[in-house]
């Protein structure tokens, strides 16, 4: 059903909505045709106007005929922008291509299987707007719709990536998610072909949001994912977490040499008083052994930190970023002025 309330086009938020492609033939167009309605603007409940400017298809070299999809959808949508990759990168390079292709006052990333229910991007943009938030995530409301295997898994994963590696926001992080642009582009000018998405853009987001959403079930389709990529998926957002597990690596060095230290001394005044072992050169040999492994480990944690500089270098973590003024922005769009009609009547 139409929304009977003018929309405020001299107030209205431009929306770029990025879908990395891998098995979308069967899926992707039902998901295009929930989008369209939005292409000629909508308003959210917080009475905020806002429309889906562009739809970028990013084509992941998937196994079916997702190219022949996103062509016909491209003929028959003005909208709709391909995005050709030269091979198979994975969903989040395929997802930054995306992003850095984008011209909308926001980005939203979404799923090609059909789970993510267009509607709820009002929601997300009302708890931006509302939180002052430049990133936004959706919060499933009901479990995933991929298995209880797979989502026991997910949830473990974030588990220790939050406790574990200090990720905090990591029990946040999913595919369908509302940034700014300005932040998207510049995620996407500096992230390392290795970078976990969600980490490197938990290094800028200045505040970090959920909404509340109901996931719906994939269409027609069979998951991209099995084991061994899932398994790879959170390698690298491990690895992405930058010089954390190489800190655990020196830390852990660090007490392997206190232990062996205090282990020796006690060698050696149990050797003193008379205690120590019957076996000739004992002793000596399990202090030599603990001394060097605990010296050995905590070199490499010495050396494991001056590697996690080069490894925040080469992910491409910033030192700063530079953005304008977000009172120039959407986020400065909270308080709306007088709603313009369509018809360019003047306001009431």
């Amino acid at each position: 059903m139409t929304d009977p309330r003018p929309i405020d086009l001299s107030n209205i938020h431009t929306m770029s909505v990025v879908i990395p492609v891998y098995q979308g033939e069967k899926s992707l167009q039902a998901v295009i045709e929930e989008l369209i309605p939005y292409t000629r603007g909508a308003i959210t409940k917080q009475g905020n106007s806002y429309v889906v400017k562009e739809i970028l298809l990013v084509f992941d070299h998937g196994p079916d005929d997702s190219a022949g999809t996103i062509r016909r959808l491209a003929e028959k949508y003005d909208c709709v922008r391909p995005i050709w990759l030269s091979r198979n990168f994975g969903q989040h390079p395929a997802t930054l291509a995306g992003m850095a292709s984008s011209g909308g006052d926001w980005v939203v990333t979404m799923d090609e299987d059909g789970q993510h229910d267009p509607a709820a991007i009002a929601e997300l943009l009302d708890v931006a707007l509302q939180d002052q938030a430049t990133l936004v995530y959706a919060d499933p409301t009901n479990p995933a719709p991929h298995g209880p295997v797979r989502n026991a898994a997910s949830r473990t994963a974030k588990y220790l990536a939050a406790r574990i590696f200090s990720m905090q926001d990591a029990s946040k992080f999913q595919s369908f998610r509302l940034l700014t642009g300005e932040t998207a582009r510049s995620v996407a000018a500096y992230a390392g072909s290795g970078v976990y998405l969600d980490v490197a853009l938990g290094w800028i987001a200045s505040r970090t949001s959920t909404c509340p959403v109901l996931l719906r079930q994939e269409k027609d389709r069979a998951s991209g994912y099995n084991l061994r990529s899932l398994l790879s998926h959170f390698w690298r957002m491990v690895l992405s977490s930058g010089t954390k597990g190489l800190r655990l690596v020196s830390v852990i060095g660090l007490l392997f040499a206190l232990a062996g230290i205090a282990l020796a001394v006690y060698l050696l005044v149990s050797y003193a008083l008379g205690q120590g072992a019957s076996e000739r050169g004992w002793t000596s040999t399990m202090i030599v052994l603990l001394l060097s492994t605990g010296g050995t480990l905590f070199s490499l944690g010495i050396i494991a930190e001056y590697i996690g500089v080069s490894v925040n270098m080469a992910m491409g973590k910033p030192a700063y970023l530079i953005v304008s003024d977000p009172r120039n922005g959407p986020l400065g769009r909270k308080e709306l002025p007088p709603v313009l009609a369509p018809t360019g009547e003047k306001p009431r």
